[in-house]
């Protein structure tokens, strides 16, 4: 579930980077680059959780 959420949440944050960068730029909104962004957000977050931030309690 914790993986859902977090895609969940990286594909929420591409669309409004997305959306406000093509609308800064006055060009067209790019679905494609929200997926990009997902992929990326999701991947970073992902690894971070599972592998290099560990608990020490």
């Amino acid at each position: 579930m914790r993986f859902f959420w977090t895609i969940f949440w990286a594909f929420l944050l591409s669309s409004m980077i997305t959306y406000v960068i093509s609308n800064m730029q006055s060009s067209t909104f790019s679905f494609v680059q929200v997926i990009i962004l997902t992929v990326l957000f999701s991947g970073a977050a992902i690894v971070l959780a599972e592998g290099l931030i560990k608990d020490e309690a």
